[in-house]
């Protein structure tokens, strides 16, 4: 079984996942970075491939995308770094990314590195639905990869029944129509997530965008499976400097 489905059958709440920049703050800090999250209880770890134009992300993803193209990252440098990761880290590994450098390595060819490395599932936001299932979706299960696909408060049912009737390991729900970045409340999502709750869906779903802290973990705990933490993260790189002080300082804040 997929590390990703067999995570959400052993764990139904409160489960945490982490993303950060492949590269960031330095070039060489991904398998460390992943080792650390792993140490520190993190149940699944988005790796983030960095692209020059990321149109979901907020200005602190933004510019943590820039160092890391600047550090030297490409998407040949982060297999060759993922090549023996499984030896190490355990956890499910998911690749974020956009489809311009997707598709300028290949699709199937990434999708042939995912499974050589150990990775588990992916996430390309600006890639359709319907060109996914027409042209690409053969390609991903021929190599064991889930692709997750992410839907936002202005999603219509119909499209939100159709993303479940064709998703294994989890939606994404992002909390905002908003960019990447933190949020002070979600009070004003309520109806939003008691709306998607209502739906009874097959699928497990985690919230993403704009969890930074104990607060607004604990409210999308009490809707989802649990939370996606990104630009709260970066920060934590950020102010630190170091991928261990990063971890712990996140960690902090949310309450571990």
């Amino acid at each position: 079984m997929n590390r990703i489905n067999q995570l959400f059958k052993n764990k139904k709440e409160n489960i945490l996942s982490v993303y950060f920049t492949a590269g960031f703050p330095k070039l060489e800090d991904t398998v460390p970075t992943l080792q650390c999250l792993q140490e520190n209880g993190v149940d699944l770890i988005e790796i983030g491939v960095p692209f020059s134009d990321p149109l979901a992300d907020g200005l602190v993803i933004q510019n943590s995308s820039q160092a890391a193209l600047q550090n030297g990252m490409s998407i040949r440098k982060l297999f060759d770094q993922l090549s023996n990761v499984r030896s190490s880290v355990h956890i499910p590994l998911i690749m974020m990314g956009y489809l311009n450098p997707v598709m300028q390595f290949g699709f199937e060819a990434f999708c042939k590195e995912c499974h050589r490395v150990g990775v588990d599932g992916m996430i390309i936001p600006d890639l359709p639905m319907s060109d996914f299932l027409a042209e690409y979706k053969e390609i991903a299960s021929r190599y064991g990869l889930e692709f997750i696909f992410l839907i936002t408060p202005e999603t219509s049912e119909e499209r939100i029944r159709e993303i479940d009737g064709h998703t294994n390991g989890f939606i994404y729900m992002v909390s905002s129509a908003a960019t990447t970045g933190t949020q002070s409340s979600f009070d004003n999502k309520v109806d939003y997530f008691n709306r998607i709750n209502s739906m009874n869906l097959k699928t497990p779903r985690l919230v993403g965008f704009g969890i930074s802290n104990k607060s607004t973990r604990d409210m999308v705990n009490r809707y989802s499976c649990g939370a996606i933490i990104g630009s709260a993260f970066i920060k934590a790189l950020q102010e630190t400097n170091d991928v261990e002080k990063g971890v712990k300082l996140l960690l902090k804040k949310l309450g571990e």
